[in-house]
């Protein structure tokens, strides 16, 4: 896995604080944000994102409900969102990178309860030094 993918997970799951995640992401340069915000969007849909995610999603991220990405991510048709998400100016990036990780989190959280409850054979969902797992997120590379 790649130094984003690795961020991106550590956040998801609580390993890094949003304040991490935030200073790792304004740090870099424009087309590498936008390909942050488009591996989220692919990972959010790997683990299952709905339309009914976004409220919770959007108080995980501490954005005002009236920001854009906020409005778009409620709206329903989510991949087609998640697009619109990623297409956003750049003074909404910081505000969609919170949200997209929030929605990520709320959507494995969900994954893991409703496939993984009684045992998995996911060694990201079982993070320790016997498994050597990273206990990341599920992840295509």
């Amino acid at each position: 896995m790649d130094e984003r993918s690795v961020m991106v997970n550590e956040l998801a799951q609580g390993a890094r604080t949003p304040e991490e995640g935030v200073g790792w992401f304004g740090a870099m340069a424009g087309p590498e944000q936008v390909g942050v915000l488009r591996l989220l969007t692919e990972y959010c849909l790997q683990a299952r994102a709905v339309t009914e995610d976004g409220p919770e999603s959007i108080r995980r991220a501490g954005i005002k409900p009236t920001h854009t990405p906020a409005v778009l991510v409620v709206r329903g048709r989510l991949p087609e969102q998640l697009a619109k998400i990623v297409g956003l100016p750049q003074d909404e990036r910081v505000k969609s990178f919170r949200l997209l990780v929030a929605l990520l989190a709320v959507a494995d959280e969900r994954r893991r309860a409703l496939y993984c409850v009684g045992g998995c054979s996911h060694d990201w969902h079982h993070p320790g030094p016997q498994s050597g797992s990273t206990g990341r997120v599920e992840v295509s590379s």
